[in-house]
C-alpha cells in the first residue's frame, strides 16, 4: 500500500455512518447516484483504487479484473455471497477478496420464515383484497390457505442460514429435512430432530415446503433444474432467499402456469431485476425485491465488517473475512 491514505472506491450508496467513517479513514470515492455502474465505470474505478467495495449488483468478471490497475489489491465485497466476483481471476492477479459473513444470518432466516408463512396462508392475496375495497366481510370459504404445522420442510443448504431457519421452523411445528454436501454435526442434527438426505431428488419428492438456502457456485447453478422441480409434489411450496440462479426460473414459471406446484415465495431472481412475467401474474407466488438482509442493523454491521477487512489488510495482516473458495 502507499504511504498516503488508500483510495477506496465504493460502487453503491452505503449507510451514512459507514460512508462518514470511510471518509475519515481513507481517500474514499463514492457513487452518490446509487445506480448500477456499467463495465467502463467499474474499470475506471478499478484502475485508480487500492480497494474496491462492490455489491451484489456489480459483476466483477475476469475481463474487468484483467483491466484493473496495479494498485488494486483488495476487493472488499459488501455482501455475504461472492458469486458476483471471479475468484480465480482475482487470485491470479494477487487480489485479495473479502465478504461480510455471519451478520446476515438471522435477518435472512427471518425473511425465509416469513415467506414460508405468507405463501401457504395466502397473506398477500388477503392484503390485496382489503386494499381493493372489494372485501365484504368474513366468509367460511374466503381464501383458505394450508396449515404448516406438522408439514415437512426440506432445506437445500444447511449452512448458517439454513440452520437458523431450521430453528425457527421447529417453533412452528415443521419437521426438518435437509440436503447438504455432508451431514451437519450430530449434536445440531439431534437438537433440530433433522433428517439428512444424501439425495436431493429423494428429498424433493417427499417434503411439503422446499427452502433454498445454499450459495450460488458453479455447482449450484440450476441445482433445482426442470427435472428436479418436477419431482416436487403438486401441493408443495418453493421458497428461495439465496440466489436466483440456483433455480431454473423458466421451468418454475412453466410449473406455476400449469398448476403443478402449489406456490412459491421468491426474494431473488435469475435475471434480476427482471422477473418472469408468469411469476408476476400468479396469485400464488409472493415476490420480494431482494430484501433478505435488508434491516438497518444488518446493513450497518455489513459496513462495519467491510471497514475491519480494509483496515486489517492495509495494516499488513490477513483480513478476518478473506474468501478462499465458495462451495456447496
Amino acid at each position: 500500500m502507499h504511504s498516503e491514505k488508500p483510495v477506496v472506491f465504493v460502487t453503491r450508496k452505503l449507510p451514512q455512518a459507514i460512508e462518514a467513517r470511510m471518509m475519515e479513514l481513507f481517500d474514499a470515492r463514492f457513487n452518490f447516484d446509487d445506480v448500477k455502474m456499467d463495465d467502463d465505470a467499474l474499470v475506471a474505478a478499478m484502475q485508480e483504487a487500492d480497494v474496491l467495495v462492490p455489491t451484489v449488483t456489480d459483476h466483477i468478471t475476469a475481463d474487468l479484473i484483467v483491466r484493473a490497475g496495479d494498485r488494486l489489491k483488495l476487493i472488499a465485497n459488501y455482501g455475504n455471497g461472492v458469486d458476483n466476483i471471479d475468484l480465480p481471476a482475482a487470485r491470479e492477479r494477487g487480489i485479495t477478496v473479502t465478504n461480510t459473513p455471519g451478520v446476515l444470518t438471522e435477518d435472512t432466516a427471518d425473511m425465509t420464515m416469513a415467506l414460508i408463512l405468507a405463501v401457504p396462508r395466502r397473506l398477500p392475496e388477503g392484503e390485496r383484497l382489503i386494499r381493493s375495497g372489494d372485501w365484504a366481510g368474513w366468509s367460511p370459504t374466503q381464501l383458505p390457505g394450508r396449515r404448516i404445522w406438522g408439514k415437512r420442510l426440506g432445506i437445500v443448504g444447511m449452512g448458517r442460514i439454513g440452520t437458523a431457519l431450521a430453528r425457527r421452523a421447529r417453533g412452528f411445528g415443521l419437521h426438518i429435512h435437509y440436503h447438504n454436501r455432508r451431514p451437519v454435526h450430530p449434536d445440531i442434527e439431534s437438537d433440530l430432530e433433522a433428517t439428512y438426505w444424501d439425495s436431493l431428488d429423494q428429498m424433493l419428492a417427499r417434503v411439503d415446503i422446499v427452502s433454498v438456502n445454499c450459495p450460488r457456485t458453479p455447482a449450484t447453478f440450476h441445482l433445482l433444474s426442470r427435472r428436479r422441480l418436477e419431482l416436487m409434489q403438486p401441493h408443495a411450496y418453493l421458497v428461495n432467499t439465496s440466489r436466483g440462479e440456483v433455480i431454473d426460473e423458466e421451468a418454475l414459471g412453466d410449473l406455476v402456469e400449469a398448476g403443478k406446484i402449489a406456490g412459491a415465495g421468491l426474494d431473488v431472481f435469475e435475471h434480476e431485476p427482471a422477473v418472469d412475467p408468469r411469476l408476476m401474474a400468479a396469485d400464488n407466488v409472493v415476490l420480494l425485491p431482494h430484501l433478505g438482509s435488508a434491516t438497518v442493523e444488518g446493513r450497518q454491521e455489513m459496513g462495519e465488517k467491510v471497514l475491519v477487512n480494509i483496515r486489517t489488510f492495509i495494516d499488513g495482516h490477513t483480513p478476518p473475512d478473506r474468501v478462499l473458495e465458495m462451495m456447496f
